[in-house]
């Protein structure tokens, strides 16, 4: 397991992006690793700007995550993994530390997922909707956009060449996610996801779009967002059970996370992933017990992407 500690008390990190677990597909050239670390970079910025500004945490995660979902190499919004159908199916939550949350499954016609999550969240009573209706989308607000505006050549290629390998159409990163801690020490989390990269049945729904399993988040506690196979973070309430060690626990932050991955993402309950998570005093961890986790965070003001 790869383990980063960040920051803390006297030298806050504010926020931290992810972009993904696994591995870096093979077909990826020099070109395409170089945009995929850009957009690490302009989405850690962006998050940051928002809080420079004075923003909230949840603005500054919304900003992060939107900037991934507009960018077509990672799995969330445009860059969605298809499922055996060859449909795009998007899962999106987006938590506040004061309780609040909202989520969306199976979405097919949000253009940028994570807004759809937080129009649930303030527009509605309810914490989760499945594909909300293009009505719905226009009375809030939200962006929508067509089905083709999801079939990437490199999403319909992945679909071909797994198609014949797995019986089913997958491929690309996971999950990406931000969490942040504003100057009023408020945490939020955001995720987001077209779901499992390969042999995705339609209708699956995945751990990042129930509160507590790929994202959490409390006020005076922690933020956390989650990547990998979503089933292991579902069987885990892993998010949530970061927080309990930590509120009823007593653990450090890094000790929560590591324990956290170490005895739920493990055959037969998963296969391993990646977590940020942020405290309020800033300090933060970065975990991954896969081969790979694209990543970035924003220390003293200067956007730190790892070599990866």
């Amino acid at each position: 397991m790869q383990v980063t500690r960040l920051g803390g008390e006297g030298n806050p990190v504010r926020i931290v992006v992810h972009a993904g677990a696994g591995g870096v597909p093979a077909s990826y050239g020099p070109e395409e690793h170089r945009a995929c670390l850009d957009a690490l970079e302009r989405a850690a910025r962006a998050g940051q700007e928002v809080l420079d500004g004075g923003g909230a945490a949840l603005d500054a995660v919304c900003a992060a995550v939107v900037v991934f979902e507009d960018f077509p190499l990672f799995n969330a919004g445009r860059g969605a993994a298809l499922t055996t159908d060859l449909t795009a199916e998007m899962d999106a939550c987006l938590i506040a530390g004061d309780g609040r949350a909202g989520a969306v499954t199976c979405a097919r016609s949000i253009r940028n997922p994570i807004l759809g999550a937080r129009a649930v969240m303030e527009r509605t009573p309810h914490a989760l909707m499945v594909d909300p209706s293009d009505e719905l989308l226009a009375q809030w607000g939200v962006e929508r956009a067509d089905a083709g505006y999801f079939l990437t050549p490199r999403r319909l290629e992945d679909a071909r060449r797994d198609r014949a390998r797995f019986g089913g159409p997958g491929g690309g990163h996971g999950t990406v996610g931000a969490v942040a801690v504003d100057a009023g020490g408020a945490v939020a989390a955001a995720t987001s996801t077209g779901g499992l990269s390969h042999g995705k049945l339609p209708g699956r729904v995945s751990d990042t779009s129930l509160v507590g399993a790929g994202s959490f988040a409390r006020d005076g506690v922690v933020a956390v967002s989650c990547t990998g196979y979503g089933e292991g973070f579902i069987r885990g309430v892993v998010a949530h059970d970061i927080w309990a060690r930590l509120r009823y626990g007593g653990a450090g932050l890094e000790e929560a996370v590591t324990a956290s991955i170490s005895e739920n993402l493990v055959p037969p309950l998963g296969d391993g992933g990646g977590i940020i998570a942020v405290r309020p005093d800033g300090e933060a961890v970065v975990a991954f017990s896969t081969a790979h986790l694209w990543r970035a965070w924003v220390d003293d003001g200067q956007v730190i992407v790892p070599e990866q």
